[in-house]
């Protein structure tokens, strides 16, 4: 199966749950997938794919479903046009010298939005669910995505982008909502 067959295998599966902030494995470094690892990988990925298309979001980190491994979609194609990726081991090899704003939010923590100042464009290297390595620079809102997401791998949320202060607010903010809805 290729990257497009997992994310329509994701329109029939169950969605997989979406962690909050501050659910701590959102804070620890992710461990590289490994061969044996890749069954458990491919069995996981429908399930992201309908919870991330269901938030709606562009990406999601296994961490964010509680998998501390270092794999990540995304898909920043239109419904019509998706353009579902898988990357296995993600990392970013060269970072353009221009700095860019751009407003980001994150499935854990919803309803929560700020800008972000990350290189314009990125060279990313990865392996596809076949393992091929593969890698392709991007920018726009795809740059932007693989970016945030591998942050996630590392353990850091786009607040961590942001001052203390700004910072501090969006997540006494997220706790009163979640708070709330309990």
């Amino acid at each position: 199966m290729n990257d497009a067959d997992y994310a329509r295998a994701g329109a029939a599966a169950t969605p997989t749950s979406i962690l909050i902030a501050p659910a701590p494995v959102l804070r620890q470094k992710a461990r590289p997938v490994q061969p044996e690892d890749m069954s458990a990988l491919k069995a996981a990925l429908p399930g992201m794919f309908s919870a991330m298309y269901a938030a709606p979001g562009i990406g999601l980190a296994a961490p964010q479903v509680g998998v501390s491994q270092r794999y990540v979609i995304v898909d920043v194609g239109e419904e019509e046009e998706r353009q579902p990726m898988v990357l296995i081991n993600p990392e970013v090899i060269q970072e353009s010298q221009v700095l860019s704003p751009y407003e980001e939010g994150c499935l854990s923590l919803p309803n929560q939005y700020a800008e972000v100042i990350r290189p314009d464009a990125v060279k990313v290297r990865w392996r596809s669910v076949d393992g091929e390595l593969c890698e392709r620079e991007v920018d726009g809102l795809l740059g932007r995505c693989i970016q945030h997401e591998i942050d996630h791998l590392d353990g850091v949320l786009f607040v961590d982008h942001l001052s203390t202060l700004r910072r501090n607010m969006i997540m006494r903010r997220l706790a009163k909502e979640q708070k709330l809805k309990r």
